[in-house]
């Protein structure tokens, strides 16, 4: 039994090795603030952190803020999606809002906020693929002001990498102790330390999302699943995002 088990875990890993893709947490130390980004093969999950008190901006791409350049800024206004339209310029709110902010929580001074999209974004926005190659950002931070407006020096130039989750975020679940079981299941099942996970992202073996939910409780029904491999994407309410995988009998 033992030996089946491997196998469908080492098939399910193969399958699915290629579908997810993170940069781990990157610090971005000259505006004190980190970055993630995971991909699937149809949504970017963007985790930012830095002073609560400050916006907190990330472009894309390595032209700084030349215009049509894509980012996201967290300000107090309600708008997220932006165009810079170059340097010194005030840049535009997107008329389409394509992220969705899906976590806004404050731990001491520290500000972590969660935001999806498409991969492709809306118009003007920056595409990001889902494989293995790296991502050019800029970023920049307004201290002690969530207005946009001047950073000053608090800006630079970074160049996120990616691996496969497999190779990165599952360590992860397993030194956060958060499990599935049992795996293989057949009616439902249970999360070891569920009460730190926020949300559940439900993947099919090809990548193809089939289910969200909040998590009630320690225990999932997927009675309505059919059988085969499957790919839990939980987020936990620190902000960090893990990743398990189940056998549905």
């Amino acid at each position: 039994m033992k030996k089946i088990l491997l196998t469908l875990s080492m098939a399910l890993a193969s399958s699915l090795g290629a579908q997810f893709f993170s940069t781990g947490t990157v610090n971005l130390p000259t505006a004190s603030m980190t970055v993630k980004i995971v991909t699937n093969p149809t949504t970017v999950t963007l985790t930012l952190t830095g002073d609560s008190n400050s916006m907190l901006a990330i472009g894309f791409g390595n032209n700084g803020m030349a215009s049509g350049t894509d980012g996201f800024i967290y300000n107090s206004s309600a708008n997220r999606d932006y165009g810079f339209n170059g340097i010194g310029v005030t840049p535009s709110a997107d008329g389409s809002q394509d992220w969705t902010v899906t976590s806004n929580t404050v731990s001491g001074s520290t500000r972590t906020i969660i935001a999806t999209r498409s991969l492709t974004g809306g118009s003007g926005d920056f595409v990001i693929s889902n494989d293995n190659t790296s991502i050019d950002i800029f970023y920049a931070r307004r201290a002690g002001n969530l207005a946009i407006g001047n950073h000053g020096a608090l800006r630079d130039y970074a160049t996120l990498t990616r691996t496969s989750v497999l190779a990165t975020d599952e360590v992860t679940a397993e030194n956060k102790n958060i499990i599935l079981y049992p795996n293989p299941a057949k009616e439902t099942v249970s999360i070891k330390n569920g009460e730190k996970i926020r949300s559940v992202n439900i993947f099919e073996a090809t990548g193809r999302k089939i289910k969200t939910m909040k998590l009630d409780g320690k225990e999932i029904n997927i009675s309505d699943l059919k059988s085969g491999n499957y790919y839990f994407e939980m987020t936990l309410k620190d902000g960090s995002t893990v990743f398990e995988q189940l056998i549905k009998e």
